[in-house]
């Protein structure tokens, strides 16, 4: 007897065991959590390299290029991106999710010992961070005035701006970028 006979001998059971999976599977769909954003921990690190005075491409050929050359050999990386700009380099590396992001950090701080020896002379140590691309920023404002000075524009991005928006709920940091600070000399 094959099983596709017994349920067409027996169609009271076949549709009772059919609405009891729907209602089993309704109620679990349920029960199953949603978010809107959810918390995703991506491994990932950012290597800052800083050389004062050099240009993006010394950066990228005297500093990015050994580094990432040393970095490579290290196992896990799933993705590996540099920027060079005037005077700095930055190194991101994006982990398989399944590598221990600590694990990882030491690797790349050895990988970047090594690769010290082919740095120019002079240049400070590169630093690492973790990071978490899931807490960048979602929003940029931008004030502009036609009748107020620069001066005055800072202060209310500070004092006014900057304090409402990390006072509200969900708000992690709040930065003030582009001000004029004066200092004697």
């Amino acid at each position: 007897m094959n099983l596709s006979r017994i349920f067409i001998e027996r169609p009271v059971a076949t549709l009772m065991l059919v609405l009891a999976m729907v209602l089993f599977g309704a109620l679990a769909y349920r029960q199953l959590p949603v978010n809107d954003l959810p918390q995703v921990d991506f491994p990932t690190l950012r290597i800052t390299a800083s050389l004062p005075g050099a240009n993006p491409e010394t950066m990228a050929n005297t500093v990015a290029m050994p580094l990432e050359r040393q970095l490579s050999t290290v196992p896990g990386i799933e993705s590996m991106s540099s920027q060079s700009s005037q005077g700095s380099t930055r190194i991101t590396l994006q982990f398989e999710l399944a590598r221990d992001i600590d694990a990882a950090a030491q690797d790349v701080q050895t990988a970047i010992a090594q690769a010290a020896r082919n740095l120019p002379a002079g240049m400070d140590p590169p630093q690492l961070r973790k990071i978490n691309p899931s807490d960048s920023p979602i929003l940029y404002l931008a004030l502009s005035a036609e009748r107020l000075p620069l001066t005055q524009l800072d202060a209310i991005a500070d004092a006014r701006v900057a304090q409402r928006l990390s006072g509200m709920s969900g708000v992690a940091q709040v930065l003030v970028y582009g001000s004029q600070k004066y200092a004697l000399r």
